[in-house]
């Protein structure tokens, strides 16, 4: 039982342009690279994760994922998140037996045990396990089984459509609420607070 992770990546340099006032671009280029890496080491490092993909239209960071063993699906056109996404789970879903999960690269406390957790979760498709973003707004994690289930709909309030579709689609949900998943970094409060998390690591 095989799990296909796709990971949507925006051009490194262009990422996280909300940062923009507290850090330079070249910071946020080594900021996006830094947790682009971390991300694909721990899908790597996760036996349950048979294969990633990355999509994107930076071959910079194209050529990162094939550094760590990934495969690549080049976005191209006009970029459009949940269009990318959809092409590269035509491919995944035939071989992803036990799910196709999505996952940004931008979750910098995220572990192998992380995912485990998640995975915990899967259900007998078909089934829906999703992970908020820390506001509840956004969608930080999101497994179908099987592929395709349901349709992408990324965006501001994308948790509670991706909840909705998956009612509609009559699919048993799966709700997991993890603090290092549900912590993605978009706006100087996140950078703020994962300084701060860190600090209290110490």
């Amino acid at each position: 039982m095989t799990i296909w992770a796709i990971v949507p990546v925006k051009p490194l340099r262009l990422g996280k342009s909300r940062l923009s006032g507290v850090l330079s671009d070249e910071e946020r280029a080594v900021l996006n690279r830094m947790f682009l890496e971390k991300t694909l080491d721990v899908l790597r490092n996760t036996p349950a994760v048979a294969q990633t993909l990355v999509v994107s239209r930076d071959s910079a960071a194209l050529a990162i994922a094939r550094a760590f063993g990934a495969r690549t699906v080049l976005e191209d056109g006009t970029p459009n998140l949940n269009s990318a996404l959809t092409r590269a789970t035509m491919l995944a879903r035939n071989y992803a037996t036990r799910g196709v999960l999505v996952l940004p690269a931008d979750l910098p406390k995220l572990t192998k045990d992380d995912l485990l957790e998640f995975f915990d979760h899967i259900q007998k498709a078909p089934c829906v396990v999703i992970t908020p973003d820390r506001h509840q707004n956004g969608t930080n994690a999101l497994l179908m089984a099987p592929g395709g289930l349901i349709k992408y709909d990324f965006g501001p309030g994308s948790f509670l459509r991706h909840c909705n579709h998956a009612i509609a689609a009559s699919a048993h949900l799966e709700i997991v609420h993890n603090q290092h998943i549900e912590l993605d970094l978009d706006t100087p409060a996140d950078l703020a607070l994962l300084n701060q998390a860190d600090i209290s690591n110490i």
